[in-house]
């Protein structure tokens, strides 16, 4: 016989006032939190499954059917998902491009190897091997343009990047929200100000972001990841150092430092002191020659595929125009010495003298002419071919030739007139000579002929600094789009 004990009876008005305002707000934005973070992993394991796919339907098909009997077309994207998600490039988080890149490749190369190795087993013909290799090609190449689709999509609604709280109200919390906000890529979203014990809240901070109030106020919005600390003092690095002061699962020590080495920095614990180490790799000869070495591999065989749309292009030029196709030009190489650059002809033969008329009779070009050295309408082009092969960076072309030469790199700062390199002060100049000058650069992928000249400088030094042969093969990949859509081209 089964008896039933009765509890008291629960007031459920009781019940429903002990859930207080604040404890609802906690679990909506928790539960919000973890939507959003649900949602970006979920777009990038279905982008990288799909490039997968893709990648494995097309290498079968060019090398003659499935390798595995279709199994792969299964089990690929699904080891591939697994190495990435491993390598933690499903956090929307973290590693820069060029950084996400390298990993990327690592898996890439870990999942071809496998597969080669699974091969091997099966008694492998040279076609399959062949077949593996251009899989694992396009997987790295598809999958690369695929996730900066995917990044763009999550960006423009709002879903890439921890959500982060600036703790400070300086020049360094100002100027941080600024980079965070024209920065998205960079995978830290801001989520407002947080105000240290001893700061006041000024009025014009917010137009750029939100107050969250203190840190306790601000430890209430669970879906907080990042806390981004500006006021580096030392009591506030005193306060950092006692246990729980931050409330949040991952603190950064921010400090403004303009031309400062970002990526590849590691910390070093020496003793008690905490250091920074700084990788100056493209000022080491060895590396410099890797660079030479990938330059060469890589512009062989793009000469070769260029010279029937150079010779088209250089056709369409002497139609429009007679007179030649291509002209040299004097720039400024590595060590200042001057190298002279080959270049589809895209202005008329008397190109100087109109532009000197345009600039005496336009103030407003004159000014153009003066911030950028470019004009938006530039009265030296040629009509239609001439803007059409400018557009595109399809002029620059036959430079490829002087990569061959090794008066040029692939990637580095642009080799620019001497009349444009006056425009700099004398420690940049220096810099910028300290390397090889680039067919394309980190300013060309990024703001192309919109930026002025305090642009070029960021750019151009970030990239010196922050030098690797990973950033390289990041500017090369990504100057195909910035050519393709011709965005800030002149």
């Amino acid at each position: 016989m089964n008896t039933t004990v009765a509890g008291p009876e629960v007031d459920a008005s009781a019940v429903h006032a002990l859930i207080t305002p604040e404890r609802q707000s906690f679990d909506t934005t928790v539960t919000a939190g973890f939507v959003r973070r649900t949602k970006v992993i979920a777009a990038l394991v279905a982008t990288d499954t799909a490039a997968a796919a893709v990648a494995v339907v097309v290498g079968s098909a060019l090398t003659g059917g499935g390798l595995f009997g279709g199994f792969d077309v299964v089990a690929l994207p699904i080891i591939a998902c697994l190495s990435f998600a491993a390598a933690g490039l499903y956090g929307g988080y973290g590693p820069s491009p060029a950084e996400r890149l390298r990993l990327r490749t690592y898996c890439v190369l870990a999942v071809t190897a496998g597969c080669l190795v699974f091969a091997a087993g099966l008694g492998a013909t040279p076609m399959t091997v062949a077949g593996i290799a251009l899989i694992g090609f396009l997987l790295l190449v598809v999958g690369f343009y695929a996730e900066v689709a995917a990044r763009g999509f999550l960006i423009r609604r709002d879903l890439w990047g921890a959500r982060t709280a600036i703790v400070g109200t300086d020049a360094c919390a100002l100027a941080l929200a600024d980079a965070l906000l024209a920065q998205p890529e960079l995978g830290l979203h801001p989520a407002g100000f947080v105000l240290g014990s001893d700061e006041t809240f000024e009025a014009h901070l917010q137009a750029k972001l939100p107050v969250l109030g203190s840190v306790e106020d601000a430890a209430r919005h669970a879906d907080i990841e990042v806390a981004i600390v500006c006021s580096c003092t030392d009591l506030v690095l005193n306060d950092l150092a006692r246990p729980g002061p931050l409330p949040f699962p991952r603190v950064v020590v921010a400090q403004q430092a303009p031309d400062f080495q970002s990526l590849w920095t590691q910390t070093r614990t020496l003793g008690s002191v905490l250091g920074l180490e700084l990788r100056r790799d493209l000022y080491r000869r060895h590396n410099l020659r890797i660079k030479r070495c990938v330059d060469t591999l890589l512009t062989w065989p793009a000469v070769l595929l260029a010279t029937p749309l150079v010779a088209a292009l250089a056709l369409a030029i002497k139609i429009v125009d007679p007179g030649p196709a291509f002209y040299v030009q004097q720039r400024v190489g590595r060590n200042g010495k001057p190298i002279q650059v080959l270049k589809l002809r895209s202005m008329y033969i008397d190109a100087e003298q109109r532009l000197q008329d345009h600039l005496d009779a336009d103030p407003q070009a004159r000014s153009e002419w003066r911030r950028f050295f470019k004009l938006s309408r530039d009265p030296r082009i040629l009509p239609s071919i001439g803007h059409f092969i400018r557009r595109t960076s399809l002029d620059e072309l036959p430079q490829l030739w002087n990569v061959v030469r090794g008066e040029l790199s692939l990637v580095g700062p642009r080799p620019f007139p001497s009349y444009h390199t006056a425009g700099f002060d004398k420690p940049f100049q220096a810099l910028r000579q300290t390397v090889p000058p680039g067919l394309t650069g980190l300013w060309q992928v990024s703001s192309r002929s919109d930026g002025d000249l305090a642009v070029q400088k960021s750019q151009d030094t970030f990239y010196i600094r922050n030098w690797s042969i990973w950033l390289d093969f990041y500017i090369l990949l990504a100057t195909i789009p910035a050519v393709i859509s011709g965005s800030g081209a002149r």
